[in-house]
C-alpha cells in the first residue's frame, strides 16, 4: 500500500511538475534557496571548524602552557592587573622539571620572530627562531623528513646545531639534502642535523616549515632567554592516563609555590589550554549556525506557503477524480497520505535541488580557490530531513481537506 501511495505521488508531482512547470519552478525556489543557505553555511562552518579543530589539536589536548597573557579575554578586561605580571623564567622552569610529577615532559621556549638566515649566496627571511631545552620533543609531536632531534649532549653545551622548517630548507638548499651543512643564523654558523616535515599552513598560522630550532643554550649565547620581546613561556604536558584538569591542579599548585604567592593571593600567571580555543569556537560557530538558520528558515517558510498553494490548487483540479476514488472505496487516510506524499515529493525536489547546488559549490571552491570544502553526509540528511518536514507541514491541510471531500458532490465538481 505504501509503495503504491509513493508511486501514485511520484506520478501526480511529475504531472504537477509537467504541466504546470514556471508554478512549480516559483513555489519551490524558496525551498531551493532554503536548502542551500542552511546547507551552504553549515557546511562552511564545519569545514572550517575540522581546520580549526586540527591547528588547536597541534597544541596537545594533554598541553598546558605557563604564560603571562591569557589567551581569552573576558568582559571588562582588567589589563593593569596582567601588564606587571613576571614573565615566566628559567627558575620556573627548572623547579617546574623537578616538581612536576604528573608531567611527562617540562619545556622552556622562546622565539625571535621575523629574522635572517644564510646559506652562501642563499637567503630566506621572515622566518622564525625558536629555541627550546631538550624537553621539546616531548612536549611537541615532531615528524622530521630527514635527519634527527638533538641529543641530550648537544642540548646541554649548547652546540651550535638546528633542526629547519621544509620552506627554510627549499629557499636556501633548492631541493638539496640540508643535513650537515652549515647556515648562518643571528650571526652565529650552525649545523643542520634534522628536517622538519612539509606541513603546510594551517587555519591558525601554526606551522614548523617557516621555523629553524635550535637548543635553548646555544640561544643563551645569542640573545637574553628570559627577555619579554622573545615570549618565553613553559609548556607542560601531562601525562596521558591523566585527566588535564588533575595536571592543571597541580601545575597551578607548584607555581604558587615558586612564586610564593600566598594564600587568596591571585595568580601572577596563566595557564592557557586547547580547551580555551575549542570553547570559543563552539561559541563563533555557534551563532554562525544560528545566522544561518534564521536566513535560510525565512526562504524555508516562503517556500512552504508556495508548496501549500501547489497542494490547494491540486486538490481543486483533480477534485473529480478525488470523487471517482472515493465512490470505489478508497479510504480518507488513502488519499490523505496521497496528497501529502505529493507534497514531500515536491518539496524534496526542491531540497535535492539545493544540495545539488551545494555540492557545486564545494567542488569549485575546492578547484579554484583551493579551500578544500566537505559536503558532508550529516548536512545531506539534515536537507533531507527539512525538506519532507516542510513537505509534511505544507501538505497536511490541503491533504486533509481532500480526504474529506464528499464523494456525490466530489464527482460533480
Amino acid at each position: 500500500m505504501i509503495f503504491k501511495l509513493i508511486g501514485e505521488s511520484l506520478r501526480f508531482a511529475w504531472d504537477a511538475l509537467r504541466q504546470n512547470k514556471l508554478r512549480t519552478a516559483l513555489s519551490l525556489l524558496g525551498i531551493t534557496i532554503g536548502i542551500f543557505i542552511i546547507i551552504a553555511v553549515f557546511t562552511g562552518v564545519d569545514t572550517m571548524r575540522a581546520k580549526i579543530q586540527s591547528s588547536v589539536d597541534k597544541l596537545g589536548s594533554n598541553t598546558l602552557f605557563v604564560q603571562k597573557w591569557p589567551w581569552i579575554f573576558a568582559d571588562n578586561f582588567p589589563w593593569w592587573k596582567y601588564v606587571n605580571r613576571p614573565e615566566p623564567s628559567l627558575r620556573d622552569y627548572t623547579a617546574l622539571k623537578d616538581r612536576m610529577d604528573m608531567a611527562v615532559g617540562v619545556c622552556y621556549e622562546v622565539s625571535a620572530n621575523n629574522r635572517t638566515v644564510k646559506y652562501r649566496s642563499s637567503t630566506v627571511e621572515g622566518i622564525n627562531i625558536n629555541a627550546a631545552s631538550f624537553e621539546y620533543d616531548k612536549t611537541w609531536d615532531l615528524e622530521f623528513a630527514d635527519g634527527r632531534y638533538f641529543t641530550e649532549s648537544e642540548s646541554r653545551s649548547g652546540a651550535p646545531v638546528c633542526i629547519l622548517g621544509a620552506e627554510i630548507s627549499d629557499g636556501l638548499f633548492d631541493g638539496e639534502n640540508p643535513i650537515g651543512k652549515q647556515i648562518k643564523v643571528m650571526g652565529r654558523r650552525v649545523t643542520v642535523v634534522g628536517l622538519f616535515k612539509k606541513e603546510g599552513e594551517d587555519m591558525l598560522g601554526m606551522s614548523q616549515d617557516k621555523n629553524v630550532l635550535i637548543p635553548l643554550n646555544l640561544a643563551k649565547s645569542m640573545f637574553d632567554v628570559n627577555n619579554e620581546r622573545y615570549n618565553p613561556q613553559v609548556t607542560v604536558r601531562g601525562r596521558e592516563n591523566i585527566a588535564l584538569e588533575e595536571v592543571e591542579a597541580e601545575l597551578k599548585g607548584q607555581m604558587r609555590s615558586i612564586r610564593r604567592l600566598k594564600p587568596g593571593q591571585d595568580d601572577d600567571f596563566s595557564l592557557n589550554k586547547t580547551t580555551m580555543l575549542s570553547n570559543q569556537l563552539d561559541i563563533m560557530f555557534g551563532a554562525i549556525t544560528i545566522a544561518g538558520w534564521i536566513i535560510g528558515g525565512f526562504s524555508i517558510l516562503v517556500g512552504g506557503f508556495g508548496t501549500a498553494n501547489i497542494m490547494f490548487v491540486s486538490v481543486n483540479e483533480r477534485t473529480n477524480i478525488i470523487g471517482i476514488q472515493k465512490s470505489l472505496g478508497a479510504k480518507n487516510y488513502f488519499i490523505l497520505l496521497q496528497f501529502i506524499f505529493e507534497s514531500i515529493v515536491l518539496c524534496l525536489l526542491g531540497g535535492l535541488l539545493g544540495l545539488g547546488l551545494v555540492y557545486l559549490g564545494t567542488v569549485l571552491m575546492s578547484t579554484l580557490a583551493d579551500v578544500d570544502m566537505v559536503l558532508y553526509v550529516k548536512n545531506i540528511t539534515l536537507g533531507i530531513g527539512v525538506s519532507v518536514i516542510i513537505g509534511i507541514i505544507a501538505g497536511f491541510w490541503p491533504a486533509f481537506k481532500a480526504s474529506r471531500l464528499d464523494p456525490v458532490e466530489a464527482i460533480r465538481s
